[in-house]
Formats: C-alpha cells, structure tokens, sequence
C-alpha cells in the first residue's frame, strides 16, 4: 500500500510541475524535491523522465476509462449511452489538456508519444463501445453486423476529432443543441437507427 501511494504522490507532484514548467523544463530533481522524496526513491519507480511522463498520462487516461466506465453502467438506453459516451470522453480529454496549462503544448508537440501510452486506454475503450454496442443488439435498438468492427470505427472516429474538438474548431458557430442533432444523427445513423430510444 505505501508502495502505490509513494509512486501515486510522485505522478501527482511531476504532473503539477510539467503543467506549470513544462515537461522539458521539469527535471527529476525537481520532482525528487518537490515530493519530499529523495532521487533513489524517484528512480526506484522510474529510470527516467520519460517514464514519469508516461505515468502522468496513464493516470489521466485512467480517470478517463473510469468515468466513461460509468456512463456504460448507467440505466439509460444504449443509444443515450452511445452519444453520452462520445461527449464525455471528448470533454474529458479537453478538461485534462487544458487543467495541465503546460503540459498542453507538449501533448499536441508530442502526439505520437502519447499515442503509444494511449494502446491500453484504447484497448479498454473499444471494449466498452463494443459492451454498449451488443446491449443496444439485444435490446433491437441497433442493427450492426460486425461488432468489433464497429466498435473500432467508432472509436477511431472520435479519437480523430480530439485535437479539433479541443481547439475548438468543430462547430465553433454551432450552439449546443444543434451539435447535439449532429451527432445523434450521425451516430444512430451508423447504428441502424435515425432516433434516440
């Protein structure tokens, strides 16, 4: 138990100074002084800054699957879950992006760093798109022939709009409401169906 939170304490405190010095700017030192932790115990989790990095993203995206795992869990249709879903994640992607002031330029600078910590969070995404998917089969809201399939075009297509939708630039001239038609068109279209059940 000391274990975790001793490593816990030490991404909390590297993901405050990468958000307010960067993460080029922050060195291990830093991190080391700023916990109150001495460099062996830093380097007895992590060998390196990249590492801690790593860790700082992964207990976002953690926080991320988390919240999107109780959306799946709610007693709503699966196709309120669907657009539910889709909404959440892009807003919680946008609210970490920017709460991490900046860590924001080296997450766009470096996107294909966060790519590769991102495999286990899409992994597990995919798996409640594709458990939301079979519940909206079995109770005949949606007609998909290949679950997987779907399941991964849906979450390759939301995961393309993150940057826009973080900048801001999809529907900037768009109010709330008539995003929300877009969307529930374009989704349950895909699905099989034209409206919310």
């Amino acid at each position: 138990m000391a274990v975790s939170k001793t490593k816990a304490k030490l991404v909390d405190v590297a993901r405050q100074l990468f958000a307010k010095q960067g993460v080029e700017n922050t060195t291990m030192n830093d991190i080391a002084l700023a916990s109150k932790k001495g460099r062996r115990t830093l380097y007895t989790y992590f060998q390196s800054k990249e590492d801690i990095y790593d860790a700082v993203v992964e207990s976002e995206l953690d926080i991320l699957i988390e919240t999107m795992r109780k959306v799946a869990e709610k007693d709503i249709s699966p196709s309120e879950k669907m657009i539910e879903m889709i909404y959440t994640r892009l807003d919680a992607i946008k609210e970490v992006v920017y709460r991490n002031g900046t860590l924001r330029a080296d997450f766009f600078r470096d996107i294909w760093r966060v790519e590769k910590v991102r495999k286990n969070f899409d992994t597990r995404e995919v798996e409640l798109i594709k458990a939301v998917l079979r519940e909206g089969i079995e109770k005949d809201l949606f007609e998909i022939d290949d679950v997987d399939m779907t399941a991964a075009i849906i979450h390759y297509c939301v995961k393309g709009i993150e940057v826009p939708y973080i900048r801001g630039r999809i529907g900037p001239n768009l109010d709330e409401q008539t995003k929300d038609v877009f969307v529930t068109r374009l989704v349950l279209g895909a699905l099989g169906k034209k409206t919310v059940q």
